[in-house]
């Protein structure tokens, strides 16, 4: 076989690449901003310009928080887009945060960074969080991007769902002892011998000595007890937003109670009633005379095993109730997300104060996730 033609066939005419030189490069200058180096359709891009509209209009807020001379701090701006970055990207600590604004560029240009910036250190990050707290940042946070979705016709002002869900502490059941009872030195500091086999414990008789404000609470029969909090959110029906939401401590009330805290901002005492679904939980005779006090329709799930239901027939048979039960449903897309990105399984936070700050924070979140899928999908 003549093998001439094919030795005299280029590398290029055989379709071969010459393997590139591995050189290290690291230049010393870019010219290259962070933004210019962010695709123009990633989905970052739109949240960023709905934040940067409500932080202009909280920055009379802000300003009442810090003094007008002394130490510059965090720019309580970059503060809220960082911890909006933590909810987005499931980060799950400040300590991780910072290390990842230290050579993330796209965290960078979130939080208005620029290459050179040097990043925070943690505890001071921590510490002008709480200024934040202190100054119910996350209220009216939560209300101008609600605002937001008013003006884009986003929201319904007539009917709503409500719902609970549980937050484990950030305590151990280790911690669960009983009240007034002297701790003795651990055997291990790091992971002490603790035994309650048989010891019968509850909430009245023991506390959490890591967060006394936690409670041991079990979701249903079978479950295991974890010391937790609870998060209740208020949902409107036409595009499944958060519109209230608050946490509050495990009881057996808590649920209902809340809902007629948060749907009681929404009543209209003296004008056209709304309606408020729920699951078989809120269907009390109690809770639904409290709701039709209010002018508000109790759409209600029934719970009629092994009883009667409060909610009849003159609520049933309207088309608007088989309505308000298809959407309710939606309310576990909020918890889902919160779970499952925003950080809210177990929260990383003592007390019941900042538990409610981060969970009215990720139901903010949420929003801005919502309302850039809704208005881009009306754009196309």
């Amino acid at each position: 076989m003549d093998t001439s033609l094919h030795s005299s066939c280029s590398d290029s005419e055989k379709g071969l690449e010459m393997r590139g030189d591995l050189i290290d490069n690291e230049g010393m200058f870019s010219y290259l901003t962070p933004a210019q180096r962010v695709p123009r359709d990633h989905p970052l891009r739109p949240i960023r310009v709905l934040v940067d509209e409500v932080l202009i209009e909280l920055s009379p807020v802000f300003q009442r928080l810090y003094a007008r001379t002394g130490r510059p701090s965090i720019p309580p701006e970059r503060l809220i887009r960082a911890l909006i970055l933590m909810m987005l990207y499931s980060i799950r600590s400040e300590r991780q945060l910072m290390e990842q604004l230290n050579f993330n560029i796209l965290f960078r240009w979130f939080v208005g960074l620029g290459l050179d910036d040097r990043i925070w250190d943690v505890t001071v990050f921590s510490k002008n969080r709480e200024r934040l707290l202190a100054g119910e940042v996350d209220t009216k946070f939560f209300e101008a991007i609600l605002e937001r979705a008013r003006e884009k016709g986003l929201l319904s002002e007539e009917h709503f769902t409500v719902d609970g869900t549980l937050i484990e502490a950030w305590a151990g059941q280790k911690s669960f002892q009983k009240k007034g009872r002297p701790t003795p030195p651990p055997d291990d500091p790091g992971n002490p011998t603790v035994n309650f086999r048989g010891e019968e414990r509850t909430n009245d008789t023991h506390e959490s000595k890591t967060d006394p404000q936690a409670r041991l609470w079990r979701k249903a029969r079978g479950h295991e007890a974890k010391l937790c909090f609870m998060g209740h959110a208020l949902m409107e029906n036409r595009n499944g937003l958060a519109v209230a939401g608050q946490a509050s401590i495990a009881t057996g009330r808590a649920e209902r109670e809340i809902a007629l805290e948060l749907i009681g901002t929404k009543a209209r005492p003296s004008g056209r009633r709304i309606t408020l679904a729920g699951d078989k939980n809120y269907d009390t005779a109690e809770m639904v005379a409290l709701l039709r006090e209010l002018n508000v329709t109790p759409h209600v799930a029934q719970n009629d095993t092994n009883r009667s239901s409060a909610i009849d027939g003159r609520t049933t048979r309207h088309v608007g109730y088989e309505i308000s039960q298809r959407s309710r449903k939606r309310v576990e897309e909020i918890f889902g997300w919160l779970k499952t990105i925003g950080l809210l399984r177990k929260v990383k936070y003592r007390g019941l104060a900042l538990d409610d700050w981060i969970f009215r924070f990720g139901l903010a979140t949420y929003n801005l996730i919502r309302i850039r899928n809704l208005t881009m999908a009306v754009a196309r």
